[in-house]
């Protein structure tokens, strides 16, 4: 069978899973304003809004507690091959759905498909690249998912204008049955195309298919060259680290427990954590409430700029992060997002009112915005710099960071447990954003600022700098013993490896089982 080497092509394929968040997190957003929507379902309540967009993320972070079984037994790419049937199947409820039950088991289905997806594919596309383009590459994940938002959005959009568009009472149920249906496709095609990439050269050692794991190094980084000065290098460098793991012992929670490891362990969850926390969903899931708010009247098309803007910024992070490094992108984040949270609060609180329900349609907030169309427009542009600020920043940063601080033989294990933590967070927020829009309005926004100054906070004192090194090098960037603000030394041992693989200082034999070199 036809297996495609290239190591660009590989990891954005697998970002499809990806896009399947992405697909998720916008999935209710163009319909929460259709009458198709409303009068079907009967959402009149918080509580019951709450329920079914919360139900995704529910499913989600069971999901992604679940994805590294899968993965360390089945691989990395069949769990990815999984995640998306199992989306496939969620999507299938979810078009078909007669009520609000069976929309939420639908969503839920999806969302445990999704939830494999976003933590497995960071850890594939992390064993397969290069520590020169590896968080380049991670980062197309955060990319993958700022599409499936924009198309997704989209398809809601124009799906929004059947019959008479989203004001008439009597809309078809299509509004919402055909971008729900439209999702199924991309799921599908991941399914079928990773049948055509290789399997993670560090999931085979970890199998001991030793030669299987060299001859998937030399065709991704040695143009099929086994005896490239590269590829030896990173395989002595796996079975090392391997070596090394196998020696300590223990079971993969024994080892995540030990104080060490269980220090990365919550570094990792909280980064997910200050992610969800730091408001962006609320950008996204919520983001006709915000718009109602404002006193936006074009909302579908005022908040689609945003989703364009997300798309647009992610890609100067991909392009930029192994340059300009993790720690950085996530430190100026959570400043910016910070101060910008604190100005819509600062405009909310000036010039809002509370609602006088007068209109049906703005029932969901109790805090409006209303003949200050400065006011209104600077929030606005407050809400597009702060989805660019987080595309730029934390977006990439916090799928790449998790994915590449950990040993081989917990990865999976370690990531899952950090995207359990955006889901979980994700799934929270879900359920009380409606509530703070209603009860604490404009003060929400502050709430949200706090947040982004402790992650701030966290990650200048906790956060290590990663770019440049291999993921069997992290050993020695965590456990160097100098302050995380500090840093660690430039440059790879890998580099001065391959160095001496060239020049024949040192002899690298290569077996079915883990193999001994010797210095010449």
């Amino acid at each position: 069978m036809y297996q495609c080497y290239s190591v660009y092509a590989v990891c954005a394929f697998a970002a499809i899973g990806g896009g399947l968040f992405g697909f998720d997190i916008s999935s209710m957003s163009g319909v929460l304003a259709t009458q198709a929507y409303m009068n079907f379902f009967k959402v009149h309540g918080r509580y019951r809004q709450g329920a079914i967009t919360g139900s995704m993320p529910g499913g989600s972070f069971f999901g992604t507690l679940a994805s590294s079984f899968i993965a360390d037994r089945m691989s990395r790419k069949t769990s990815i091959q999984i995640a998306a049937v199992i989306w496939i199947i969620g999507s299938i409820f979810q078009t078909a759905a007669n009520g609000v039950a069976m929309l939420v088991f639908g969503r839920a289905v999806a969302g445990i498909g999704a939830g494999i997806a976003s933590a497995m594919v960071p850890v594939y596309q992390a064993e397969i690249a290069p520590k020169e383009i590896r968080g380049r590459v991670v980062a197309l994940q955060q990319w993958a998912i700022t599409w499936g938002i924009l198309i997704q959005y989209f398809i809601q959009y124009g799906a929004s204008f059947v019959d008479g568009g989203p004001k008439n009472p009597h809309q078809s149920t299509m509004a919402f049955r055909i971008p729900w249906g439209v999702q199924i496709f991309p799921a599908v095609l991941l399914a079928v195309g990773m049948f055509f990439v290789p399997y993670s050269p560090r999931w085979l050692a970890g199998q001991d298919r030793w030669e299987e794991s060299i001859r998937v190094l030399a065709n991704l980084h040695g143009h099929g060259d086994i005896g490239h000065p590269k590829v030896l290098a990173q395989y002595r460098e796996i079975e090392d680290a391997m070596t090394f793991e196998r020696e300590a012992g223990g079971s993969a929670i024994k080892v995540l427990t030990q104080p060490r490891m269980f220090s990365r362990v919550v570094l990792v969850v909280s980064i997910q954590m200050w992610s969800q926390l730091g408001g962006m969903n609320v950008m996204m899931y919520y983001i006709v409430y915000m718009m109602q708010a404002a006193g936006v009247h074009d909302i579908l098309l005022t908040a689609s700029i945003q989703y364009i803007l997300n798309v647009a910024l992610t890609l100067p992070a991909i392009l930029f992060i192994d340059t300009w490094g993790r720690r950085p992108s996530l430190l100026y984040g959570a400043f910016s997002m910070m101060t910008l949270l604190f100005a819509v609060a600062a405009l909310s609180a000036t010039y809002g009112i509370l609602n006088p329900r007068t209109d049906p349609s703005l029932d969901a907030v109790s805090w409006l915005i209303v003949d200050h169309p400065a006011v209104s427009r600077a929030i606005v542009a407050c809400s597009y710099l702060f989805v660019c600020t987080f595309a730029l920043t934390w977006g990439p940063t916090s799928w790449t960071y998790p994915s590449e601080i950990f040993p081989t033989g917990i990865r999976a294990k370690a990531v899952s447990l950090a995207t359990a933590s955006n889901w979980a967070w994700n799934c929270a927020l879900a359920f009380a954003v409606p509530t703070l829009f209603e009860t604490i309005n404009w003060k929400m926004y502050i709430l949200f600022a706090v947040f982004n100054l402790c992650a701030f906070v966290h990650v200048w004192l906790t956060v290590r700098e990663t770019k440049g090194k291999t993921l069997e090098e992290m050993e020695e960037v965590f456990e160097s013993g100098r302050p995380a603000w500090k840093g660690v030394s430039s440059g790879s041992r890998l580099d001065k490896l391959q160095r001496d693989i060239a020049e024949g200082r040192v002899k690298v034999n290569f077996r079915l089982r883990p193999r001994r070199y010797e210095p010449l």
